[in-house]
């Protein structure tokens, strides 16, 4: 069976001039401003922090390579940050089409300044520049716009803003309101999502809002920074189970939430959980879901997105295969280039064609609108 795969999840890395080119001049004195790091290679300041390519520029570094500092863009591939050179990587990895995310590093960097209106015009730099690239092939290429922490109306605001410009989805980094817990306060924001059918991505997590947060030194590495790349699903139960069990779906049947470069494999045991706590606490904690269980929910609403999941696949029924959607990563160090196709076949060994096809591709490809 054939079938046209579909990529997910994938990133730009800032085209050096982004910032220059989308921020307003009032703003370029707190812009991200590109510098060397301490082994000459490119980096982001982001106020008192540098932030270097090596990690997220790191196409076919083999592990013994891999390195945080030292990577410039002179070095790059041109498809790492520009339209034309991606569509080329993905033809040349088997690719059809991909969704394009957005770098969190300087994303976080604005929405922690302690700037609302810094924080959303930073926002709207990149998404102005991501509408750009995407709109060089949009039959191939989708947008997934950053929404600002800052409050709901402006999250709002820039919701429609997305729809408008076309953008395939948005993302959060933190609860809709900018606070750090689920309120009433993001309701108009689901209301809007639901009815503009724009897919609401949470990508690893949800971070605190308007708050620094703290940096582990990636170039040191050591054993905090292994805890953190291999537990990146670990934030995700809690944020399905906030938004199931706070009702949000009764009241918005049909919102759809996607949560970026989390696995699979772990979904099932979550939804025995939860239907299993639900049905024995529901009454003294004075919570009715109506005629759905909480996993009923997940089904209905959410979908996630894995990199290398061969778990998750063969276990793909218990999962839910409709829930399901690959991501190469590319172009941060967890992606597979140019062996996508080969390590899709892998996880997928046994099981029915059409789940596959699914999975892969048709899941994403009926989600954008490829």
């Amino acid at each position: 069976m054939e079938f046209k795969i579909v990529d997910c999840d994938q990133h730009v890395i800032e085209p050096p001039d982004l910032w220059e080119k989308h921020l307003p001049k009032k703003y370029q004195d707190r812009a991200p401003k590109l510098t060397r790091d301490e082994e000459g290679g490119d980096g982001w300041q982001l106020g008192e922090h540098v932030e270097s390519l090596g990690l997220v520029a790191a196409k076919e570094v083999k592990p013994r390579d891999l390195r945080w500092t030292g990577t410039r863009y002179e070095d790059m591939h041109p498809g790492i940050y520009e339209a034309k050179g991606r569509l080329e990587l993905m033809d040349e990895d088997g690719i059809h089409a991909a969704v394009l995310f957005p770098p969190q590093r300087t994303m976080i960097y604005f929405m922690t300044i302690g700037d609302d209106d810094l924080q959303v015009a930073g926002m709207m730099a990149y998404n102005e520049f991501i509408t750009e690239f995407c709109n060089q092939d949009p039959k191939r290429l989708g947008a997934i716009w950053q929404m600002p922490g800052t409050k709901t109306e402006d999250a709002v605001a820039m919701l429609r803003e997305a729809k408008k410009a076309g953008a395939v989805g948005v993302g959060l980094a933190t609860w809709p309101s900018g606070e750090n817990l689920i309120s009433e306060a993001d309701e108009p924001f689901w209301a809007a999502a639901a009815e503009l059918e724009m897919p609401v991505h949470v990508h690893i997590g949800l971070v605190p809002a308007k708050q620094p947060t703290k940096r582990v030194a990636a170039k040191k590495g050591g054993a905090p920074q292994l805890v953190l790349l291999a537990s990146t699903m670990s934030r995700m139960p809690v944020l399905i189970a906030d938004m199931i069990f706070n009702k949000v779906f009764c009241r918005h049947p049909g919102l759809t939430m996607v949560g970026g470069e989390v696995g699979a494999g772990w979904v099932p045991y979550l939804l025995q959980e939860m239907d299993d706590r639900y049905k024995r606490n529901r009454y003294w904690c004075e919570v009715d879901l109506g005629d759905k269980l909480p996993s009923e929910y997940y089904q209905s609403n959410w979908k996630v997105g894995f990199i290398q999941d061969h778990y998750g696949v063969q276990n793909c029924d218990a999962v839910g295969v409709e829930t399901m959607m690959w991501c190469s990563d590319f172009p941060h160090h967890g992606n597979d280039f140019p062996h996508s196709k080969h390590v899709i076949n892998e996880m997928a060994h046994g099981i029915d064609a059409s789940k596959k096809a699914k999975i892969f591709g048709d899941n994403a490809s009926a989600l954008y609108g490829f």
